[in-house]
C-alpha cells in the first residue's frame, strides 16, 4: 500500500488542475495550512529584503501574479476548506475550524500589519511608473487595503486591532456552526395521515423520502425551505404550521450552547470598535467607503425612496390576505401569510407552485438554463465525470467558449443535506488571472443550492422560485466563467458589493419569459410543453405581493443599518431592538419571541455587513439593464456581448458605476424597476 501524499503539496493531476477531492483525508488541512503560512511569509521576506528600490513589479505585483512554479498553496487549501465549511462539513471539521481559525486571523493581521512591508507599499503608491487603469486599480486596492487594515496605527492601535478582529473572526465562525446545528436539529415528524391535509403529493413523497432516510415510519418535515416552504404555503393543521414557524424563527434564540444573541451584540461592537479605531464614525461608514452607495445617507434615501414608493400597495396587499384570512380565522398571524397568500393567488390567477412543477423537472431546468447561456454567449457545457466531486449530488461541467476553446469549470451542488448550510450561494475553488508569460489561468466556480430532492417515485421537480434561484446563482457563476483580467483579486466577482449582485439578479428576468420557457418547460411525464395559458398566468402574476417581498428586503436593509450606524456600545435588547429598527417597513404582526438576528448569516457571518441593501441597490441595475435587452431582444448577441465585455469579463479593474454606464450608455433611474413590478412613480435616480 502506498504512503499516502498531502494532495495540496503535489500537482493535482485532475482535469484542468481540479481539487481532488476524493484523496483529501482531513489531516490534509493542517499540514496544508501551516505549509502555506511558511510560504507565504517567505515570499514577504523576499520583497521586504529585497535591496531593490520598491517598484510596482517587484512589490505589488509578486503578491498576485507570481504564481508559476510556486502557486497559492494557502489560497488553494482556504478554498477547499472553507466552502466545504459551507457546503458539506462534519463535527471534525467544525473542530478543525476553531482551531485554525485563530491562526488563518494572526497571519492575516501579520501580513496586513508588517511595517516594512506597507512601506515598500506605500513608497510605489507614492513614486511609481506609468501604469495602466487595471494596474492602477490594483495599486490603489493595496495601499487602501493595508490602510483599511490598520497599516496606519501606532503599536499600541496595531495590537488592539489584532484582538479585535481575532475574535470577530471567531464569533463569525461559532456563527455559522451554531446556526448549521439549531437549523439542522428540529424535525417535524407525522405519523397520522391526516395531519398531512392539504399539501400536495410532492410534499407527501418528499417527507416520507426523508422520513426513510431517517429510519423513521411516516413522514418527517424539516427547516430546510424545500421542505419547509410547501408545508406553510398547503397544510391546513394551523396548530402544525404554528410550530413550523416559530421553530425556523426562534432557531439560535434558545437557552443552548446554540444561541446567538450575545454572539451577535458582541459582533455589532467589533465592527463598531474596528471602525472607529481606523477612524471612522460607524462601520457602515467604514464599509460605504468602498461602495457605489458611498455613504449612509445614500442608502437610506433608496431604503426610504422603496418604501415610499411601495407600502401603499402592499398595505392593499396586506389588507387582501386579511379579508381572506376573516373567513377562517379571527386574526391573521405569521404562519398563515404563506398559506393565505396561495389562496389568492389561485382565486386571482388560478396558479401555484404544484402547478408549475412538473414543467420544472431539474435536468430539464440545467438544460434550459445552459441553453440560455448558450443563445446569449454561444459558450457550451459538457459534464465530465472524470472531474472529482466532494458529494454525489455534485455535478461538474467543462465550459467550452463561443470559438470552442475551453472556459472554466462549473459545478452544480443542487440539494440539502445534513452537512450544508441553508439558502443558495456561489464560490471559487479557483479565481482566473494571466501570468507573466501570458497564460490566461481560467477559473473554477461553484454553485451550491438547496433545491427539492428526488423521492422514490419522481425526479426532483422544483418550483418557479427554485428555477429564479438557480437562474440567480447561474449569473454570479457566469460573472466568475467570463472573468478575463490580469490580477486574480480583480477577477470575476471581485467587485463591489453593491454592484456583485447585478449579473445574478439580471438573470432572474428570464425566468417568466416565454421564449425562454418554451426551450425546456416540458412535462415530465408527457413531454408536452408549458400551456401559453399557463405561462400567459405567470406573466401576469409576476407582480402578486411584489410590494411586500420588496418590503420585506429593505426591513432587512434597514435592519443591517441600524446595527452598523452604531457609535456607541451597543447592549440593547436585541428581539425587541430588530423590532424597532425595521418598523417602518413592516406592516404585518411581530411576534415578541421572533428573531432574524440571530440567524441572519449574511450580515453576521457573512459579507453584507452593513451591505445588505445591495440587493435592492442591484434590483434597480437589473431592471434598467434588463430594459436594454427587452428593448433590442431577450436573447440579442449583440446585446450579450456588450454586457459581457463591459461588465462580465472586467471583474474589479474599474468603478462599477463606469462599467455600467459604458453598457448603458447612460446613468441607471428607478424607472424600469418600478415598472416590472406595476408601481407608478416619478423618476428618481439610483
Amino acid at each position: 500500500m502506498s504512503e499516502h501524499q498531502n494532495p495540496f503539496l503535489v500537482p493535482y493531476n485532475t482535469p484542468h488542475d481540479t481539487v481532488p477531492f476524493d484523496k483529501i483525508r482531513l489531516e490534509d488541512y493542517e499540514e496544508a495550512f501551516m505549509e502555506g503560512i511558511r510560504r507565504d511569509n517567505e515570499q514577504i521576506d523576499k520583497i521586504i529584503n529585497n535591496p531593490e528600490k520598491p517598484t510596482f513589479d517587484n512589490t505589488i505585483v509578486t503578491s498576485d501574479e507570481d504564481k508559476e512554479g510556486y502557486y497559492d498553496l494557502l489560497g488553494r487549501v482556504s478554498a477547499v476548506f472553507f466552502n466545504l465549511m459551507s457546503a458539506e462539513t462534519n463535527d471534525e471539521m467544525d473542530a478543525l475550524a476553531q482551531k485554525l481559525q485563530p491562526i488563518l486571523t494572526q497571519h492575516s493581521n501579520d501580513v496586513r500589519l508588517n511595517p516594512r512591508l506597507f512601506e515598500r507599499i506605500r513608497q510605489v503608491h507614492l513614486h511609481h511608473r506609468r501604469l495602466t487603469d487595471e494596474e492602477q486599480r490594483l495599486l490603489d486596492d493595496c495601499y487602501d487595503g493595508f490602510v483599511r487594515s490598520g497599516a496606519l496605527l501606532d503599536e499600541q492601535g496595531k495590537e488592539r486591532l489584532r484582538k479585535l478582529t481575532e475574535e470577530a473572526s471567531m464569533l463569525s465562525l461559532q456563527f455559522s456552526q451554531n446556526l448549521l446545528k439549531e437549523n439542522k436539529a428540529f424535525t417535524l415528524h407525522i405519523t397520522d395521515e391526516q395531519q398531512l391535509d392539504g399539501l400536495p403529493d410532492t410534499a407527501r413523497e418528499a417527507a416520507a423520502q426523508t422520513a426513510k432516510e431517517m429510519g423513521k415510519e411516516g413522514w418527517v418535515f424539516t427547516l430546510d425551505f424545500p421542505s419547509y416552504s410547501p408545508f406553510m404555503t398547503y397544510s391546513t393543521q394551523r396548530d402544525l404550521r404554528k410550530q413550523m414557524y416559530m421553530e425556523r424563527n426562534t432557531v439560535c434564540t434558545h437557552n443552548n450552547s446554540e444561541n446567538n444573541i450575545d454572539i451577535c451584540k458582541r459582533l455589532v461592537n467589533l465592527r463598531r470598535e474596528i471602525a472607529q479605531l481606523l477612524g471612522f464614525k460607524t462601520y457602515a461608514d467604514y464599509v460605504l467607503k468602498h461602495r457605489m452607495a458611498s455613504n449612509v445617507r445614500n442608502v437610506y434615501r433608496l431604503l426610504d425612496d422603496l418604501i415610499d414608493a411601495y407600502r401603499p400597495t402592499a398595505i392593499k396587499e396586506r389588507d387582501e390576505l386579511i379579508k381572506m384570512a376573516h373567513k377562517d380565522v379571527e386574526k391573521m398571524m405569521p404562519w398563515d401569510s404563506g398559506f393565505y397568500s396561495h389562496k389568492l393567488q389561485m382565486k386571482r390567477y388560478n396558479l401555484d407552485a404544484e402547478m408549475l412543477r412538473p414543467y420544472f423537472e431539474l435536468s430539464k431546468v440545467i438544460e434550459g438554463v445552459f441553453g440560455l447561456a448558450n443563445k446569449l454567449y454561444g459558450i457550451t457545457f459538457r459534464e465530465n465525470k472524470d472531474i472529482p466531486v466532494y458529494h454525489p449530488d455534485v455535478k461538474a461541467y467543462e465550459v467550452f467558449d463561443n470559438d470552442g476553446s475551453y472556459l472554466a469549470v462549473f459545478y452544480a451542488d443542487f440539494h440539502p443535506r445534513k452537512g450544508k448550510q441553508g439558502g443558495a450561494w456561489m464560490t471559487e475553488y479557483q479565481g482566473q488571472w494571466i501570468t507573466r508569460k501570458g497564460e490566461n489561468v481560467r477559473p473554477h466556480v461553484s454553485v451550491v443550492m438547496n433545491l427539492t430532492k428526488p423521492t422514490d417515485e419522481k425526479p426532483a421537480l422544483l418550483t418557479l422560485g427554485e428555477v429564479e434561484t438557480f437562474l440567480h446563482e447561474f449569473g454570479h457563476s457566469l460573472h466568475g466563467m467570463f472573468a478575463n483580467t490580469r490580477f486574480e483579486s480583480l477577477s470575476g466577482t471581485n467587485v463591489w458589493w453593491d454592484f456583485v449582485e447585478l449579473p445574478s439578479q439580471f438573470m432572474e428576468n428570464y425566468a417568466v419569459e416565454k421564449d425562454f420557457l418554451s426551450t425546456f418547460a416540458f412535462h415530465y411525464k408527457t413531454g408536452e410543453p408549458m400551456p401559453d395559458e399557463l405561462i400567459r398566468r405567470i406573466k401576469k402574476s409576476r407582480n402578486f405581493m411584489a410590494a411586500s417581498g420588496c418590503l420585506r428586503q429593505v426591513s432587512f436593509g434597514l435592519l443591517d443599518m441600524a446595527y452598523y450606524t452604531q457609535r456607541k456600545p451597543f447592549d440593547d435588547d436585541i428581539l425587541s431592538f430588530e423590532k424597532k429598527a425595521w418598523k417602518k417597513a413592516i406592516i404585518g404582526t411581530q411576534l415578541p419571541d421572533t428573531c432574524m438576528t440571530v440567524q441572519f448569516s449574511h450580515i453576521m457571518a457573512g459579507g453584507y455587513a452593513a451591505g445588505y441593501y445591495s440587493y435592492k441597490w442591484a434590483e434597480v441595475l437589473d431592471a434598467d439593464a434588463f430594459a436594454v435587452f427587452k428593448k433590442h431582444g431577450i436573447f440579442d448577441k449583440q446585446t450579450a456581448q456588450s454586457f459581457r465585455d463591459n461588465i462580465l469579463s472586467k471583474g474589479g479593474t474599474e468603478h462599477p458605476m463606469t462599467l455600467y454606464k459604458r453598457f448603458r450608455k447612460g446613468e441607471p433611474t428607478i424607472d424600469a424597476l418600478l415598472k416590472r413590478n406595476g408601481i407608478k412613480r416619478e423618476t428618481k435616480k439610483a
